[in-house]
């Protein structure tokens, strides 16, 4: 395939001119504007987002269509983006607790504190083929009627207290470990990935790990390879959160912007040890965006990555440290697998030599002529 590649950089340069046009594909059809990525792909931009670790919409959408829809390479083009930036300061952590609540259910809780708040999502609709989004007019459905009987609280936007909270109210879920806030928080895009890592660190890592890797772990300890019990969504939502800030000169945050998170918490039943009594342990998930598959996944590998934390054996691939977080990250992955399309003619021919050489001493072993081998 490669030696067919003469030119140099001038065949390099065709192949960027074919990639461009095999991009724009007819010219007929209007051209793709960011604003329609940005508006209507809108959880493709969101993963983007999320995997790339940079908050941005229009970069996000930039990048996707860059990639032709290539959520792996569109990533990949936001995560190189991102180091190029300055960082001029630090957030302070963010208070999920006052977010603006578009969406919020539980499956634990049949009648939560603040109501179920069903908000946008593909979870109550037939997996069917919509037709009609193929004409170019835009349709819309009266669906008032069905607005009006869903049980929406008065206030959405207020407060709602957290599912995990109500059960530490009764110590039925275990206090998590004190932390000092003047502790430093560890920083995977700045320092590498050390093992055995802290719990910061690994949901750092886990945040920007592929959705597909992801999902399939979370898939396998349902399936019996990690904990026994059975997991139960504590409380999934999704809305918008201030960020806040200290500038040096005040010394005070003050809010600098609002994004949109996704935050999953799991609960799984716990037998307790001689040392601690059974409750439940937790499971943590936090997204950019809308990612409710990517945060339930996330948070059900991060309840089994603390197997050491609560005296558990590490039996199992999610459970293994090592395994998870340096395999997750799509970025990585894709860097390795891919680097196999560069040229590898010297490893070639060396291992071609060897196995010529291994196959001759094998077939004298034998008696055999390797010419005649089948006689």
């Amino acid at each position: 395939m490669y030696v067919a590649a003469k030119g140099g950089e001038k065949a390099i340069a065709e192949a960027h001119s074919l990639l461009a046009r095999k991009r724009r594909g007819d010219e007929s059809v209007p051209v793709l504007s960011l604003d329609q990525v940005k508006c209507q792909l809108g959880l493709a931009v969101d993963r983007v987002m999320c995997e790339g670790s940079l908050y941005d919409r229009e970069l996000a959408s930039l990048a996707i269509k860059q990639a032709q829809g290539d959520f792996v390479e569109a990533i990949f083009l936001l995560r190189a983006y991102r180091t190029t930036l300055p960082r001029f300061g630090f957030s302070e952590p963010l208070d999920t607790g006052n977010m603006q609540v578009q969406r919020r259910i539980s499956a634990a809780f049949k009648d939560l504190p603040g109501g179920q708040v069903l908000g946008p999502t593909y979870d109550y609709t037939h997996r069917l083929l919509d037709f009609t989004l193929m004409e170019n007019e835009e349709r819309v459905e009266d669906r008032e009627e069905e607005v009006a009987e869903q049980e929406v609280p008065e206030n959405p936007h207020s407060p709602m207290t957290r599912v995990a909270d109500l059960l530490r109210q009764e110590e039925l879920i275990g206090m998590e470990p004190h932390e000092d806030p003047g502790e430093r928080i560890g920083d995977l895009t700045r320092e590498p990935l050390l093992l055995p890592a802290d719990r910061d660190v690994r949901l750092q890592n886990l945040a920007r790990a592929d959705e597909g890797f992801l999902l399939s772990m979370a898939y396998s300890l349902q399936r019996g390879f990690g904990y026994d019990a059975h997991p139960f969504l504590g409380e999934i939502r999704y809305g918008e959160v201030s960020v806040e800030m200290v500038p040096e000169e005040l010394g005070f945050p003050i809010e600098i912007g609002t994004i949109e998170v996704t935050e999953c918490v799991m609960i799984n039943r716990f037998a307790g040890t001689s040392e601690s009594p059974p409750e439940f342990k937790t499971g943590y998930g936090l997204t950019f965006g809308h990612c409710e598959r990517k945060c339930m996944s996330m948070a059900m590998v991060d309840r089994a990555l603390r197997c050491r934390e609560f005296g558990e054996n590490a039996d199992y691939p999610a459970q293994d440290e090592e395994f998870m977080l340096f395999h997750s990250d799509n970025v990585e992955a894709s860097g390795f697998v891919q680097h196999l399309k560069l040229p590898h003619y010297v490893d070639f021919q060396a291992d071609l030599n060897l196995m010529r050489r291994m196959r001759a001493e094998y077939f004298t072993s034998q008696g055999k002529d390797s010419k005649n081998r089948g006689k």
